[in-house]
C-alpha cells in the first residue's frame, strides 16, 4: 500500500468513528446547561413512549449542580417512570460531601417527583467488593434481560488526567470486560474506595453524553477527541457499540480542538 492509499484509509476510519458522536461547542458552561437539560427530557420522552421508563445513569462532580439546577428550571418536570443509577460512587456515607448519591439528594431528588424506588444507591455500609456485587445485582434486577444494563442516557465527566466514571490512566480496571460493576480500592483521587461502572456496561447505553468545561481540560481533550483508539486516556474508551455519544463542551475546554465541531447554542435540540 502507497503512503497515499494508506492516508486515505486512516482519514477514512477517523470519518467513520467521528460519524457516531457529535461535539457541542458552547461559548460558557451557562449556554451548555439548557441543551444538557434538553437532551436528558427528550431522551426521557423518548424512552417512556418506547418502553415505559426512563433509566438514567449520573456522575459526580460539576454535574452536579449544573444538572439540578437545569432541570429545576423546567415548569413541567415529570420524573415519576425515571429510573436512576450511579455511573461510579465514592464509598463513604450519604451525608459525606463526598457522596454522590447525598449532594443529588440534597440539590435535585428532594425536589422532583422521582419515587425512592426509583433511585439505586449503594451500600455504603459493606465493605468494596460485597459493595460492588450488591450494586450488580441491584442493575441485574432492574434490567433483567441485559449481560449488561442497557441505560437509555448516561452522563459522564473527564477528569484532567482523562479519567471517567472511576477508571483512571493506567489502572487493571480499564482491561475488566465481564463485570458490570467492579470495586476500586486505590483511586488515585480521593476517596481511595469506590465502585464503577465498566466500559462494556458504559458502552451498552442507548446514549452517552459526556459533559466537560474549564480550560484544563483542554489539552486532554484534543488527544481524546483527535487521537481516538491511539490515546491513552480511559475516557477516549467510551464507544457506544449501538448508541449515541455526545460530548458537550465550553470553548476553554475546547480551545485546542483541531476537528470539525458544531456551534449549537443555547437554544439546540438533541
Amino acid at each position: 500500500m502507497n503512503v497515499t492509499m494508506r492516508e486515505l484509509v486512516e482519514s477514512f476510519s477517523q470519518s467513520v468513528v467521528m460519524a457516531g458522536r457529535r461535539v457541542l461547542v458552547f461559548p460558557s458552561s451557562a449556554e451548555l446547561g439548557p441543551v444538557l437539560a434538553q437532551l436528558v427530557t427528550s431522551r426521557a420522552e423518548k424512552a417512556i413512549g418506547s418502553h415505559g421508563r426512563f433509566t438514567l445513569g449520573l456522575s459526580g462532580g460539576s454535574l452536579v449542580s449544573m444538572l439540578s439546577k437545569e432541570l429545576l428550571a423546567l415548569s413541567e418536570l415529570d420524573c415519576s417512570k425515571w429510573l436512576v443509577g450511579f455511573c461510579d460512587e465514592r464509598l463513604v456515607s450519604f451525608d459525606d460531601p463526598e457522596s454522590t448519591y447525598g449532594l443529588y439528594k440534597s440539590q435535585l431528588f428532594s425536589k422532583i417527583n422521582i419515587p425512592e424506588s426509583g433511585i439505586l444507591t449503594i451500600d455504603c455500609s459493606l465493605p468494596v467488593n460485597e459493595c460492588a456485587e450488591d450494586y450488580t445485582r441491584k442493575l441485574k434486577e432492574v434490567f433483567p434481560d441485559d449481560d449488561f444494563p442497557v441505560f437509555d442516557l448516561l452522563l459522564l465527566g473527564m477528569g484532567p488526567d482523562g479519567h471517567t466514571c472511576s477508571l483512571f490512566p493506567d489502572h487493571p480496571l480499564l482491561e475488566e470486560t465481564k463485570k458490570i460493576v467492579a470495586p476500586i480500592s486505590d483511586s488515585p483521587k480521593p476517596p481511595p474506595q469506590r465502585v464503577t461502572m465498566t466500559f462494556p456496561a458504559v458502552n451498552s447505553a442507548r446514549c452517552v453524553a459526556f459533559i466537560s468545561t474549564g480550560g484544563s481540560k483542554a489539552p486532554v481533550l484534543k488527544e481524546v477527541l483527535e487521537d481516538g483508539e491511539a490515546s491513552p486516556f480511559p475516557a477516549a474508551r467510551v464507544v457506544p457499540t449501538k448508541g449515541e455519544l455526545f460530548w458537550l463542551v465550553d470553548e476553554p475546554a475546547a480551545a485546542s480542538l483541531t476537528i470539525q465541531v458544531e456551534r449549537p447554542g443555547s437554544g439546540a435540540k438533541l
